[in-house]
């Protein structure tokens, strides 16, 4: 899917914003885990964009959700399940 039919198909937006906003509230509840397991992501912005796509889902720019769900997860996906082996031995 390009970004074109993302921003056309309803249904995936709103799953992706649904999934980005469970993925931004992970973030929050770990508070300072979060740093200690994945130190150098940009917690304060991830938790920020929780709160736009839960307040400001009116004035969401779609550009930033399609390339946030596009290439963030991802890129991350491994440093995550690492992190939650950590999580789960302690």
């Amino acid at each position: 899917m390009d970004q074109a039919a993302f921003a056309r198909d309803g249904k995936t937006r709103d799953a992706v914003e649904r999934c980005l906003e469970w993925i931004c509230d992970a973030a929050h509840r770990l508070g300072k885990q979060a740093t200690d397991l994945m130190p150098g992501q940009p917690w304060g912005d991830i938790r920020g964009m929780g709160n736009r796509l839960r307040h400001a889902y009116d004035r969401l720019d779609l550009g930033i959700v399609w390339s946030t769900a596009r290439d963030r997860p991802p890129a991350h996906a491994m440093e995550a399940r690492q992190a939650l082996v950590r999580l789960q031995g302690r």
